[in-house]
């Protein structure tokens, strides 16, 4: 089977201009689906117009990001992507609208909708040779409820998908779908293909012995005011040795906090100090949750050893779909890594995007890189 994955990024600042670029790069015969990312300094009505003009009759999804990876490495400000042929891939999407009334039932019914519509388009379909991607407003503040009940509706199969961002704004993040951007949407991609395919996660942090107990929360605004009986902030400067004034984005992004689940560090990172010192955190907490400050290892060697564990497994990638946190990010610049990390997403054809949280399996976390690798065709693959 020859390369059945075209990808492409353009760094035009125009919305025609980009789309037009990426279109020129990504089109094949026979196309499946088409994804792609792109920054929210975009016009998106244009940028809509133009989708829906080139790839007329193709389901393409996509949305807004924190920064985009690509063919052109770990960039800001364009537009990413990539085309799957239907010879290789069978695909079916869907979307779940209002999502700040979101009920379990909705994600239990469009995980099972889905999985029986791509049942019927390909009876070969398996909890071996199938997987989904998330794609969901990152401001929604609804990831944990809809990844957890899509799990649990698509059983066996591996999700794993990306929270959309708008730069570093936290004001409003777009999925595209259907035709156009809408905020308060998840949608759910699933897809069936011979080729060979891991669902993944990785982080640099390892737990320390500084434990924290979650003593008092507002769970529906993930706010933690309380930590260890006393005001959150204060406790949480104590804990890292520095004072309320020095919680900086870029030392929540150093000392983020893990939980453990099924024997497996989850992150759980702050976003946010507020005025009256309560924590904001980028995920769901509950009063009664027990965390540890965790402290980074190199996250360079930490990534490479992360594409050496896929390669092993699934020999070259043709494709690594990228769901990369912001909080990453944040670090990689302050650290000057932006063109090291871009060449190793390169050199392993990733494409995606800069997340405002990351979901794996049905938990949804930060500060960690989830995604799809798939490989070549299964006999490339052994020779490769």
């Amino acid at each position: 089977m020859k390369a059945s994955i075209r990808q492409a990024y353009s760094a035009a600042t125009d919305a025609r201009a980009a789309v037009q670029e990426f279109h020129a790069s990504v089109t094949q015969p026979e196309m499946a689906l088409v994804l792609f990312f792109c920054s929210s300094d975009y016009d998106l009505n244009v940028l809509a117009e133009e989708m829906n003009r080139h790839f007329a009759g193709i389901q393409v999804v996509g949305c807004t990001t924190a920064g985009e990876i690509g063919p052109g490495g770990y960039r800001v400000h364009g537009l990413s992507g990539a085309s799957f042929s239907s010879e290789a891939f069978t695909v079916v999407s869907g979307s779940i609208e209002g999502l700040h009334e979101f009920k379990i039932s909705e994600g239990h019914a469009l995980g099972q909708r889905l999985l029986q519509e791509l049942e019927s388009k390909a009876p070969q379909t398996t909890a071996e040779n199938s997987f989904g991607l998330l794609l969901i407003d990152g401001l929604s503040v609804r990831e944990e409820a809809v990844a957890r009940s899509l799990q649990e509706a698509l059983g066996k199969v591996p999700l794993a998908g990306g929270s959309a961002g708008d730069g570093l704004d936290f004001d409003r993040t777009f999925v595209y779908v259907d035709g156009s951007f809408r905020s308060g949407c998840a949608v759910l991609t699933l897809m069936t293909t011979p080729l060979p395919f891991t669902v993944f996660k990785t982080q640099h942090f390892v737990s320390t012995d500084q434990r924290l107990v979650i003593t008092e929360a507002d769970t529906t605004q993930r706010v933690v005011k309380e930590i260890n009986g006393l005001p959150a902030a204060e406790e949480y400067a104590r804990l890292l040795g520095v004072s309320v004034s020095e919680l900086t984005p870029s030392r929540f992004a150093a000392w983020p906090m893990v939980v453990l689940i099924d024997g497996n560090n989850y992150v759980r990172s702050v976003q946010k100090v507020n005025a009256d010192g309560s924590i904001t955190f980028y995920c769901a907490i509950e009063e009664g949750l027990v965390l540890r400050v965790a402290r980074g290892v190199d996250l360079i060697e930490n990534l490479e050893e992360a594409f050496a564990g896929i390669r092993a497994q699934i020999g070259p990638p043709q494709l690594v779909i990228g769901c990369d946190c912001i909080l990453r990010r944040m670090e990689i610049v302050q650290k000057h890594l932006e063109d090291r990390v871009g060449e190793i997403f390169k050199s392993n054809q990733t494409v995606g995007f800069n997340t405002y949280g990351e979901q794996f399996n049905g938990v949804h976390i930060n500060q960690t890189l989830t995604g799809i690798a798939i490989g070549m065709s299964p006999v490339e693959a052994h020779h490769g």
